[in-house]
């Protein structure tokens, strides 16, 4: 099933590209004379995207380095509401470990480690309402589920949307795999991590995006997303304040928190990740 999850996000992503290919092909035989400005978003297909990247190392007394990266590519036009995204996090601690002599050693130990991508594919009915197919997969060593992937499809209706504010929802039916975190368990006075079974259910996706301009450069964005099913239900929220430093640099300050309503003992329901990176937008 991972491998299904997988390659339906690539076929999503390839279908987002060659509508782009072929929207800019018709923008360059088209031979209008409009504004340069004007030509620029026709060639390009209605694509943007952003790269944002955050590293921090401590040294001393202790030791530990993180790392989170994400990548963002959208695409709006009068026809196609297409998004793509690819989100990376790890982080090593350096801790004090015994050795069975007894003596006691530094060594760097990976407390986070996490990646997830998605794709989305919306077919514009009007200028309001689209069709949207959606998949998403995860993998997270640390978190309550060890991986997860859900396709869906569903109806997206674009309800507000002007020079300052952006508001969007999305809602439909899909199938979602994964499979719980590793139970640790007692076996001849040693602790195993005993591998779960994976789950599979039936799931109704909802989404809710909003985009809100400050000023001139300052912008505020909150995505919300939940996977609603009868064993499981998945919440994520992200919410960013971005300020522009130049037209393509910008800097990010992230509050993104993950919720499962069904985990085993010992492990917690909720994760939280807060981040100031550096973005690139092209």
């Amino acid at each position: 099933m991972k491998k299904t999850l997988i390659a339906t996000l690539l076929m999503a992503t390839c279908a987002c590209f060659t509508v782009h290919a072929q929207d800019a092909s018709n923008s360059d035989n088209s031979g209008s004379s409009s504004s340069s400005s004007a030509n620029n978003g026709a060639n390009n297909g209605g694509w943007t995207g952003s790269g944002e990247f955050g590293y921090a190392s401590a040294t001393g007394n202790t030791r530990s380095q993180n790392v989170n990266a994400k990548l963002g590519l959208n695409q709006e036009n009068e026809q196609w509401k297409n998004n793509f995204f690819l989100d990376v996090l790890r982080t090593k601690v350096q801790e004090k470990v015994a050795t069975p002599a007894g003596n006691t050693v530094d060594e760097f130990e990976t407390t986070a480690n996490r990646y997830d991508g998605g794709a989305s594919v919306g077919y514009k009915l009007d200028p309001r309402s689209y069709i949207v197919g959606a998949a998403r997969y995860d993998h997270d060593d640390f978190g309550a589920n060890l991986w997860q992937g859900v396709v869906s499809l569903g109806y997206g209706y674009i309800a507000l949307k002007d020079a300052r504010n952006e508001l969007s929802f999305e809602i439909g039916p899909g199938y979602k795999e994964y499979r719980p975190a590793a139970l640790p368990i007692l076996i001849d006075g040693a602790t195993i991590n005993q591998d779960q079974p994976v789950e599979h259910e039936l799931v109704a996706r909802g989404l809710i995006n909003y985009k809100f301009r400050l000023t001139a450069n300052t912008s505020f964005e909150d995505t919300f997303l939940t996977e609603a099913g009868s064993k499981n239900t998945y919440i994520q929220n992200d919410a960013g304040l971005a300020v522009s430093m130049t037209k393509k640099l910008a800097l990010k300050v992230g509050f993104q928190v993950r919720h499962n309503s069904d985990v085993l003992p010992g492990i917690k329901r909720t994760d939280t990740l807060t981040t100031t990176n550096l973005v690139y937008n092209f």
